[in-house]
């Protein structure tokens, strides 16, 4: 009788992680050979224009914070002033009401109501003319600050285009200034709207010394 034998195939199985895992680090350090920022190690010119624009991002962002704070200053001397403003005529109008009450019956301070006034006016118009400066210097500050920040978005957008295209970046690139933002606000400064807007404070206040400048009258001679 023949015999028979059954013959079974042993399969063996192949370990397939290392491959893997020598794919993905082949893929890998590819990727980080080719990445810009890589590239822009490899290149003297590059490295050193990034680590300029980056010095002189810092730069714009503590000159930002120094102008910001000078306008808070501003703002609030500003406000000290017209508190003072109306601190003073509030002084003022009370005793000048209070003398017309004590005046004897002749009403001699009636004939001298102009004194009262024109120190109300001139002292009026000292403070005005204060606030006024204070305004012009915050607006003269403010659109100082709109041009650092301008400045300061440009050369951001340039920092991160260096980033993204590594060597194939143009070194003789430059941010863009603000000049034209310069020049459209020397258009619209001119706009009397735009005046108005930006002057509202000091003509309030002028308008409330052309109001007291005849209540001086009223209270001594009504």
């Amino acid at each position: 009788m023949a015999e028979q034998k059954d013959n079974h195939v042993v399969e063996i199985p192949v370990d397939t992680e290392p491959q893997q895992q020598n794919l993905f680090a082949d893929a890998t350090l590819g990727a980080i050979q080719h990445h810009p920022l890589t590239e822009i190690s490899k290149s003297p010119g590059h490295l050193l224009l990034l680590k300029l624009w980056q010095r002189e991002e810092d730069l714009h962002g503590h000159r930002i914070g120094a102008i910001e704070t000078r306008l808070e200053s501003i703002k609030r001397e500003a406000f000290q002033l017209c508190c003072l403003f109306f601190a003073f005529h509030g002084i003022f109008l009370t005793l000048l009401f209070t003398s017309s009450i004590n005046q004897s019956e002749e009403r001699r301070a009636c004939k001298n109501w102009w004194v009262p006034s024109c120190l109300s006016l001139l002292t009026s118009l000292v403070l005005v003319c204060a606030v006024q400066m204070k305004i012009c210097g915050y607006w003269k500050v403010s659109r100082h600050l709109q041009r650092e920040r301008a400045d300061g978005r440009a050369l951001t957008r340039c920092i991160q285009e260096l980033r993204m295209k590594g060597a194939s970046f143009d070194l003789s690139k430059e941010p863009q200034t603000s000049k034209r933002m310069k020049s459209s606000s020397v258009e619209i400064k001119c706009r009397p709207l735009r005046w108005c807007s930006q002057n509202l404070v000091t003509i309030s206040l002028l308008c409330f010394t052309g109001m007291t400048f005849p209540a001086c009258k009223f209270i001594l001679c009504g």
